[in-house]
């Protein structure tokens, strides 16, 4: 199993995100939906970043429904 790294992520979350809050998430894209979700989706640099950003979702009161990586870089081309 390799360890996550940097790459493309895409976090699917309940409710509607304004769009102030793409800043504080590291510039993550932020797209609502019709169903009352929203989906943030973005290049994540680091684990620092990783662990971050739902941290924040946490402390804001979202419920991450999902959260996967949909594009990987490698190591050495950050």
């Amino acid at each position: 199993m390799s360890a996550a790294g940097p790459g493309t992520y895409e976090l699917h979350v309940e409710g509607h995100l304004d769009d102030h809050w793409s800043s504080v998430l590291g510039g993550l894209a932020i797209t609502r939906h019709g169903d009352g979700t929203s989906t943030l989706a973005g290049p994540i640099a680091d684990q620092t970043q990783l662990h971050a950003v739902p941290a924040t979702l946490r402390d804001i009161g979202a419920t991450i429904l999902s959260l996967g990586l949909t594009e990987s870089r490698p190591e050495n081309s950050r």
